[in-house]
């Protein structure tokens, strides 16, 4: 059985600080004193999983991504 893990990462090169992603996910995202996201290392616990996905969707730029990898 394979062990998944997911992360969710920002791409900083198109993100305008919107801010969406705080907002829809403040569990893992905060932001700095400029409005940019600031994403709380480690994996997403799969009660989380769905708020990622849902804050991933709503970026209007499309900074957020989610990274899975296996170990």
């Amino acid at each position: 059985m394979t062990d998944w893990h997911v992360t969710i990462v920002v791409d900083p090169t198109r993100c305008d600080g919107h801010g969406i992603c705080h907002e829809l996910f403040p569990e893992r995202v905060s932001i700095d004193r400029w409005g940019y996201p600031v994403v709380a290392e480690g994996d997403i616990p799969p009660a989380l999983f769905d708020h990622a996905r849902h804050a991933v969707n709503e970026c209007p730029r499309l900074a957020l991504h989610l990274l899975e990898r296996s170990r």
